[in-house]
C-alpha cells in the first residue's frame, strides 16, 4: 500500500517482533465503540426514543477495555 509516497506494510502488526501493541489498538476500538453507542444514547434519549441495546453487550465492552488497558498497563511497568 503507498500512501504520499511512502511504502506501508499493513500486516507488520500480527509479527511479533513490531511497534504496535495489540492489546491498546483492541482497546481503543473497544473504547471508541462505547463512546459511539454513549452519543447515540444522549441523541436518541434527547428524540424521546430508547436506544435498545442489551446490557451485557455494552457490559462487555467494558471488559475488554479495561482488560486491554489494565494488561497493557501492567506490562509497560511490570517490564521482564
Amino acid at each position: 500500500m503507498i500512501f504520499l509516497g511512502k511504502k506501508h506494510q499493513t500486516m507488520e502488526i500480527f509479527k511479533d517482533n513490531n511497534e504496535w501493541n495489540e492489546k491498546s489498538v483492541v482497546g481503543f476500538i473497544a473504547f471508541a465503540i462505547m463512546c459511539v453507542i454513549m452519543i447515540v444514547d444522549l441523541i436518541t434519549g434527547w428524540l424521546g426514543r430508547d436506544l435498545m441495546i442489551n446490557e451485557f453487550v455494552y457490559d462487555s465492552f467494558v471488559l475488554v477495555v479495561l482488560g486491554c488497558f489494565g494488561i497493557s498497563g501492567i506490562e509497560k511497568f511490570a517490564k521482564k
